[in-house]
C-alpha cells in the first residue's frame, strides 16, 4: 500500500541545510490504521506531505499502491494523488462560499466523473458521516465536529486507497473529537486504510499501530492486536 525505504528530505538555503527526514522507513499495509506521533518539529508533517505527494523527497524510495513516485512530474503526481489519496486536515479546508454538496463535489470534478456519478458519491459520503439532512448548508452553519465530518465525506467520496489525517481532532473539543475518532474507527473496521498524524497519545492508542518519530527518524514502532468489527486483527509487523 504505502512503502517508504530509507527516505530523506533536506531543505537547503544558501546558508543552512536542514534534514527534515533521515533514513525514514515505514510500510503501511492495506486496511491498517497507523498513528504517527512525535514532538513538534520531529518531521511528522514533512512525512505526511511526502506521503500525500504534496512534497518531493531528497533520497530513498517511495511506492504508493505499487507505484514508484520517484521522478514523476507535477501532472502525474497530481493525478495519482487525486486517484489514490483522501486528505483530512486539522483546519477542515472547506470552501466557505460553497454548501456541503458542492464542497464534496470539488475534487470529484477534477476526477472527471459525470454529474450522476458525482451526485451518487456525494450523497453516499454525506450519508456515511450522518449529514444527509444538511446537504445545502454552508460550513459557517455547522459545528466544528460537523465541519470535520464534511471533510471526511469529501475524502471518502473519491474512494481513495488511503486516508491521510493530519491532527483530525486538533481543532475540536473533547466531545466532538470523540465523535470524529469514532467515525475513523468505524471506517477502519469497514476496511479503510488510515494514516493519522497526532500529538495526542490517547488518540494514538486507539490506532492499530503506532509509529514514533524524533528528529526525522522512526525511533519506535509498537503494534498491538486491535478489535476490528466483530473479530480481532493480528498486529502487523513493521517490516517485511
Amino acid at each position: 500500500m504505502l512503502k517508504m525505504n530509507h527516505l530523506s528530505k533536506v531543505y537547503r538555503t544558501h546558508l543552512i541545510e536542514t534534514h527534515a527526514l533521515r533514513d525514514f522507513s515505514i510500510h503501511v499495509r492495506d486496511g491498517e490504521f497507523v498513528a504517527v506521533t512525535g514532538p513538534s518539529g520531529s518531521g511528522k508533517t514533512t512525512f505526511l506531505n511526502i506521503a500525500g505527494l504534496l512534497e518531493q523527497f531528497s533520497g530513498g524510495e517511495y511506492f504508493l499502491d505499487g507505484v514508484d513516485v520517484r521522478g514523476m512530474n507535477d501532472s502525474a503526481r497530481s493525478r495519482l494523488r487525486n486517484e489514490k489519496i483522501g486528505f483530512i486536515f486539522q483546519g477542515f479546508n472547506l470552501i466557505p462560499d460553497l454548501n456541503l454538496f458542492d464542497n464534496v463535489d470539488v475534487p470529484l470534478r477534477y476526477r472527471g466523473f459525470n454529474a450522476a456519478e458525482r451526485k451518487r458519491r456525494i450523497e453516499d459520503a454525506l450519508a456515511r458521516v450522518g449529514l444527509s439532512a444538511r446537504t445545502r448548508h454552508y460550513p459557517s452553519e455547522l459545528s466544528g465536529g460537523q465541519q470535520q465530518r464534511v471533510a471526511i465525506a469529501r475524502a471518502l467520496a473519491g474512494s481513495p486507497k488511503i486516508l491521510l489525517a493530519d491532527e483530525p481532532t486538533g481543532n475540536l473539543d473533547t466531545q466532538m473529537a470523540r465523535g470524529v475518532m469514532q467515525l475513523l474507527e468505524e471506517l477502519h473496521a469497514e476496511g479503510a486504510t488510515i494514516l493519522m498524524v497526532t500529538h495526542d497519545p490517547e488518540l494514538a492508542a486507539r490506532a492499530q499501530r503506532n509509529v514514533h518519530v524524533i528528529d526525522g527518524q522512526v525511533v519506535d514502532i509498537h503494534a498491538e492486536p486491535r478489535m476490528r468489527g466483530l473479530g480481532v486483527v493480528a498486529a502487523q509487523a513493521a517490516h517485511g
